[in-house]
């Protein structure tokens, strides 16, 4: 007896047993191919279905090409279909291949279905294979004729794939007057809304290339044609209504008349239900109004209800987009929507990010009426549960206050925020009082009486514990305490990491010291002296230029440090009138979303910061010798290529016609004369001149600033870590953060120039010096490295360099920039020598 037939199993599409099973995938497509027995389209379905599966999850399943075309012999629309979709997946590259398809492709298009012959042609229009290009003309000319509907749809979509692969051709056939033909004439909405579409898109993208398609695209803007679109808007779909009003929304009426037509024609799409509809209609009216001061307003009150209907019924995302077009006109007329502030008020249930956004427009819209219900109604978001709205809330409510809306209510409200013993609510709170003191200093006693009483242990956030420092500078005088608590903060200086309060707490000491001198010689003295040895070169930069004013002149001092100040009338917005008119040109697209104009976001020029320059060619990273692709960069972009040498090398202040130098801190401290400001003008670098080791002034005796013992002795020699480690991203994030130390510039020796015939021999020769390259490009004669190094000791601090070399001229620039500042002079002679070894010059 036989033993019984196990049945076959096949292999799950999500778990393949391997190459196996493609192959018999293979055999069995052979197989049914030819056969027309009964039953066949089912098993054809089945193996089909199991190739789309594997290629959906990535399988290369291309082996299959030539048995999935020759199963396409069918007149099963739904195989059709899964073939289609396989050819278009592999035929960009398999190109050989795909000429495989254009037999049966171009048959399919002749069949008596037209679901097979659309769904033909546009698998046909979708190759994307430029060699085939002579066998779409035939097909996309027969269907822009066809007598059905869908065919006609699809070969005008064709019409704009064949210009992406083959833009000649397509003007060569004269597709575009076919479609501009059927446009004018079909009697389908939607085969008017796709020829509408592809046009513009051929005749944009032709625009700058010929006179002609500049004139064919303004004639698509010609008054026959929008009015022809207005009338039979009704008939087209949401996606293609939104095409139409985007079109009308360019063009410029003749009169007064003519835009009351057009309005008239479209008052009803500010009903419809579609949100980008409403959107499109209102970027039309806005558009078209722009010229008619008094019908705009009518405008802006038309389209209010609409709005916030659209906000207060759509889902968050949508409520989004629109509060943001709401915003956008809230800006340009607050007082039209000053009346309706109750509908931005903030809901429980809704997300964060919506949240934020109905707080800016409360603050937009503000004023003499309603200010004190929105400033109670931001005062209850101050204990949301949301820290991040609370803090919004807060900001909110300062902002209000600078506009001078009922001053008086608004400080002692942000005065009781101090109460809440919150540490976000107190930081906030700071930062705001600071603003208003500057716009509003008569209340300067009123809210010092209330921070004197903060200690600065309970706020840790830097820009609020700048905030206080800098009115405990300020109002020193007033404050009985100052002194003491500015004392206390310097003595843990070295607890203090953020730079930023360092720089207001040198300045705040010295304030305190011109008003209040016996309680603050020693706070002062003690700032100094830390700032001076501080590694962050702006601290060590103010510190050492707060010490050579005073060492100069203590009255010139306080005269460039504390003089008469006059209240801030006007904050600086952040946005300028310039962007916002470009975002408003842009209304109902993502540029309002992102509240910047869309170059900003869509040019390459304003992408990441790690970008270099075409004219240096290809960058690699030193080691590995990976390819970075170039890019361009913007001039005012703060990236790696950009040089800030210009905005920090020249520190001059100018006292009574003459002019100070700020170099580095080199033990000496003293203050002496640099080059006069008509000279600085013209150097591109000064160089400081320092006083004789030893000289001091009664400025060191009062502040008890006194020269250690080593300060006249060498510093010991710098040492290299042999074998540094930096990844390229932090060498970016470094690049941007740090401070130029040092710029310098070197001639080039002959033997130099003819060793640096590829860059690859300098990258070997400087790790042999413990510098290390991570980034090298260019071709002769221009040259650019990226090298680091990294110091030996405990603290582990990093150089970077950036080396700029001209073959031509014979010229080698570097710069500098360094963890550990102090060191900086050290390094570059190191650098230098290194170089010099090679062949330059030293």
């Amino acid at each position: 007896m036989a033993p019984p037939v196990q049945p076959h199993r096949s292999a799950s599409p999500s778990q393949p047993s391997g190459k196996g099973e493609v192959s018999d995938l293979k055999l069995q497509l052979r197989q049914l191919a030819g056969s027309r027995a009964p039953g066949t389209d089912d098993s054809k379905r089945e193996l089909f279905k199991k190739v789309i599966s594997y290629m959906t999850i990535g399988i290369d399943v291309s082996s299959l090409f030539s048995e999935m075309v020759m199963c396409s012999a069918t007149s099963d629309v739904v195989l059709k279909k899964m073939c289609y979709l396989y050819v278009g997946n592999y035929a960009k590259g398999n190109p050989d291949l795909a000429l495989l398809t254009i037999n049966f492709l171009q048959k399919d298009c002749r069949d008596e279905d037209p679901m097979i012959r659309g769904l033909a042609l546009r698998s046909l229009c979708s190759l994307r294979v430029a060699n085939l290009v002579e066998y779409l003309v035939g097909p996309l000319g027969s269907g822009l004729k066809d007598s059905n509907s869908y065919v006609r749809m699809v070969a005008a979509i064709g019409v704009v794939k064949l210009h992406h692969i083959s833009a000649a051709t397509c003007i060569d056939a004269d597709f575009p007057s076919l479609l501009k033909s059927l446009m004018l004439n079909d009697p389908d909405a939607q085969v008017v809304a796709n020829c509408l579409f592809a046009l513009q898109e051929i005749w944009n993208l032709e625009a700058g290339s010929s006179e002609e398609a500049s004139r064919e695209r303004e004639a698509l803007l010609s008054k026959p044609i929008v009015y022809y679109l207005l009338n039979r808007i009704k008939e087209f779909s949401e996606w293609a209504q939104c095409l139409v009003l985007d079109l009308v929304s360019k063009y410029l009426p003749s009169d007064s008349n003519e835009i009351f037509d057009m309005m008239n024609l479209l008052e009803d799409r500010l009903q419809h239900a579609n949100s980008a509809v409403v959107l499109a209609t209102i970027k039309v009216f806005l558009h078209l109004t722009l010229s008619m001061t008094d019908v705009h307003q009518q405008v802006y009150e038309r389209i209010k209800a609409p709005l916030l209907t659209l906000v207060s019924t759509g889902s968050p995302e949508l409520s989004y987009a629109v509060l943001s077009h709401l915003h956008l006109l809230v800006m340009r007329a607050p007082m039209l929507f000053s009346s309706d502030f109750k509908h931005f008020y903030c809901q429980y249930g809704q997300p964060s990010y919506v949240k934020k956004l109905k707080l800016e427009m409360l603050t937009a819209v503000a004023n003499e009426n309603n200010t004190y219900e929105i400033v109670t109604e931001l005062c209850e978001y101050a204990a949301n549960v949301d820290v991040p709205i609370a803090r919004e809330s807060i900001r909110a409510v300062g902002k209000i206050a600078l506009q001078q809306y009922d001053v008086n209510a608004i400080v002692d409200r942000l005065l009781q925020f101090l109460e809440m013993e919150k540490d976000y609510v107190t930081a906030e709170t700071l930062v705001l009082v600071k603003d208003l003191l500057r716009k509003y200093p008569q209340w300067s006693h009123d809210c010092i009486a209330v921070v004197g009483n903060i200690s600065s242990k309970n706020v840790q956030e830097p820009k609020a514990k700048a905030a206080l420092i800098w009115m405990l500078g300020e109002y020193s005088q007033d404050m009985s305490d100052a002194p003491y608590i500015l004392e206390s903060i310097v003595d843990n200086w070295e607890d203090e990491v953020s730079a930023e309060v360092r720089l207001h707490l040198l300045t705040a000491v010295l304030k305190c010291f011109f008003r209040r001198p016996p309680e603050t010689q020693k706070a002062l003295g003690a700032a100094l002296a830390a700032g001076l040895a501080d590694s962050h070169q702006d601290v060590h930069d103010r510190a050492l230029f707060y010490y050579r004013l005073l060492q100069y002149d203590v009255a010139v001092a306080e005269r460039v440090v504390d003089p008469p100040k006059q209240a801030v009338s006007v904050f600086a917005d952040t946005q300028s009138s310039e962007i916002k008119d470009r975002i408003f040109d842009e209304f109902n697209s993502l540029s309002v979303l992102y509240q910047k104009p869309s170059y900003m976001f869509t040019d390459k020029e304003h992408r990441g910061p790690f970008e270099f320059s075409e004219e240096l060619g290809n960058l690699s990273l030193g080691a590995e010798s990976e390819e970075i692709p170039a890019q361009r960069y913007d001039a005012n972009d703060n990236d790696l290529l950009l040089s800030t040498s210009e905005k920090e090398e020249n520190r001059v202040l100018s006292t009574n016609g003459s002019a100070y130098s700020a170099p580095d801190y080199d033990g000496s401290l003293s203050l002496a004369p640099a080059q006069s400001v008509s000279e600085t003008t013209t150097s591109t670098q000064i160089l400081p001149t320092y006083a004789p080791q030893g000289a001091s002034s009664g400025i060191d005796d009062l502040l008890g600033l006194g020269l250690p013992a080593s300060a006249s002795s060498a510093p010991p020699p710098l040492k290299l870590n042999a074998k540094p480690a930096l990844d390229p991203p932090t060498f970016q994030r470094k690049w941007g953060q740090l401070p130029l130390s040092l710029s310098q510039e070197c001639s080039i020796s002959p033997r130099g120039v003819a060793a640096l015939t590829t860059p690859q021999a300098l990258l070997r020769h400087m790790q042999g010096h413990s510098i290390q390259c991570i980034a090298s490009g260019g071709q002769s004669p221009n040259f650019k490295f990226f090298f680091f190094a990294q110091k030996a000791d405990q603290s582990a601090s990093f150089f970077l360099v950036e080396c700029i070399i001209n073959t031509s001229s014979a010229k080698a620039q570097m710069k500098v920039k360094a963890d550990d500042g102090a060191s900086s002079e050290a390094f570059l002679s190191l650098f230098r020598s290194a170089l010099s070894e090679f062949g330059m010059s030293q």
